[in-house]
């Protein structure tokens, strides 16, 4: 527990200050931005040995609490007890795994208070009563399905809650998460038991991203999960994956008296997930514009880069074969991939094998982690092949000196390079928005940008007018900084729940 109540707990899901990337460099920076204000940490990791801090954490961050999740201590299993409790949790797990919402987490979250201190794994999950309960959920979920399946999803699914909701609760004038998810139901649980105002920032809308990982997931070995296909005729475990993380989202939203995101067409799919449009708020990431580096091309090939972690959902393979299929028509042109390459070791393995199979080892360089202020004096293109992303800083911080990008139609892309439908008066492209995982477009958009130098000249001057237009941080980090003193200087409520 922190040794004074900060101003805001800030509620992270497996980045910041563990892992490098967009949305932990966003999280750093507000930190160092809000320097007035006190911060405590809530960092929520998968099981194992603490890795090795990725930043050096700010003199304002007061406290950290880390949380693993799906580790819940033994506690104790008094079968009376055990009854008691799994009776009064059936009802609401079973809607929080299809389509629950605030009211059940806070009747779970009752439910395990009352229970007492004691409560645990035992109880919650290797116990008569668990099983009892396991069985019938199944019989009322899943009985198409593979038993030995639907248990082993059943509790990891319980005890990733579980994990939550009994975790410390760190006391703080305002919450703030980062996602829904995991992040987004600690925050509704802080804000059901303080009384205190829940704030949300969503750069990617996190329901999407786990509906795109569970439909792509090797574990999950019914071959009806493999597919897209609208002809199943039962809930399926992918339909019980998906409903979870929706009724957490829902939950957050509930809980939350404004729902931040960075570009508008995240608010569409806020809504479709159950947030109120009156709490929606846009406050796009931003760039300091006086720090931006100073671009002095010289006469070096042709040269693009794809800046990003090397990871599946960055595309890399697209990329490289959209440079194979680019240097039939710009033959000197020189390749970087400049991002972390730890966090999936097997994934760039196989990158690095795709590239010598396409003949790219002489073009193509894994930079790794890099100082990208050492590299955007050389390079004339920016280019992401994500098939998910939220507001890339990347695109901004290469606008802001004249770098038109080459992006697939993802997240802010689209807004970025082409403009917000408000824009007012229209600017123009500043590169290329492409569809997802096609390298032809995202070769051609290339080819025009490196081989049309008036067009070329004009998205490069069109891209540093839209940053400073929009993208000014010091006016994006003022927002936030008006959000937390409102929400701080409310008065406590006490406990809700």
């Amino acid at each position: 527990m922190p040794a004074r109540v900060p101003d805001v707990c800030l509620i992270l899901e497996g980045t910041y200050p563990y892992v490098t990337g967009g949305v932990s460099n966003w999280a750093h920076d507000l930190i160092r931005a809000q320097s007035h204000l006190t911060f405590h940490l809530v960092t929520l990791v998968p099981p194992g040995p603490e890795g090795p801090l990725r930043f050096e954490v700010p003199s304002n961050v007061i406290g950290m609490t880390r949380v693993e999740l799906q580790t819940l201590p033994a506690g104790t299993a008094h079968p009376a007890r055990v009854r008691a409790v799994m009776a009064r949790l059936e009802a609401p797990l079973l809607r929080l795994t299809t389509r629950g919402d605030l009211a059940d987490v806070a009747q779970v979250m009752a439910a395990l208070r009352e229970a007492g201190p004691g409560i645990g794994r035992e109880a919650l999950l290797n116990s008569r009563g668990a099983w009892d309960l396991l069985v019938r959920m199944y019989e009322q979920q899943c009985p198409h399905v593979s038993f030995l399946e639907y248990f082993w999803t059943w509790r990891t699914l319980l005890l990733g809650l579980y994990s939550v909701l009994l975790a410390p609760l760190v006391p703080a004038r305002t919450y703030h998460a980062l996602c829904t998810g995991y992040a987004g139901l600690y925050a509704a649980r802080a804000g059901q038991e303080t009384g205190r105002p829940v704030l949300l920032t969503e750069h990617g809308i996190y329901t999407n991203e786990r509906r795109i990982e569970i439909t792509m997931a090797d574990w999950l070995q019914e071959d009806s999960l493999r597919t897209l296909s609208i002809d199943r005729l039962h809930r399926d475990l992918r339909d019980l994956w998906v409903d979870t993380f929706t009724s957490y989202s829902r939950a957050c939203y509930a809980a939350c008296s404004r729902i931040i995101t960075l570009y508008e067409g995240n608010t569409q799919l806020q809504v479709q997930d159950g947030a109120d449009p009156g709490r929606l708020l846009v406050i796009p990431n931003g760039i300091e514009l006086a720090q931006t580096v100073t671009r002095a091309r010289d006469d070096a090939a042709p040269t693009i880069a794809l800046i990003g972690r090397v990871v599946p959902i960055k595309d890399i393979k697209t990329f490289l074969r959209a440079c194979a299929a680019l240097r039939d028509h710009v033959p000197d042109v020189r390749v970087w991939i400049l991002g972390p390459l730890e966090e999936d070791p097997d994934y760039v393995a196989e990158c690095r094998q795709l590239a010598a199979h396409l003949d790219l080892e002489s073009t193509v360089e894994f930079k790794g982690k890099v100082a990208l202020a050492d590299y955007f004096p050389r390079l004339d293109v920016v280019v992401l092949t994500s098939v998910s992303e939220a507001q890339p800083l990347v695109i901004l911080e290469g606008a802001a000196v004249g770098i038109p990008s080459v992006a697939t139609d993802v997240g802010a892309c689209r807004e970025m390079i082409l403009g917000r439908s408000d824009e007012d008066p229209p600017l123009g492209a500043a590169g290329a928005v492409t569809p997802l995982a096609n390298p032809a477009a995202t070769a051609d958009a290339l080819r025009r940008l490196l081989t049309d130098r008036a067009f070329y000249v004009q998205c490069g001057q069109v891209a540093q007018a839209r940053v400073r237009r929009y993208y000014d941080k010091a006016v994006l980090d003022a927002s936030y900084r008006e959000l937390y003193e409102t929400h701080i200087a409310q008065p406590d409520l006490g406990q809700v729940a």
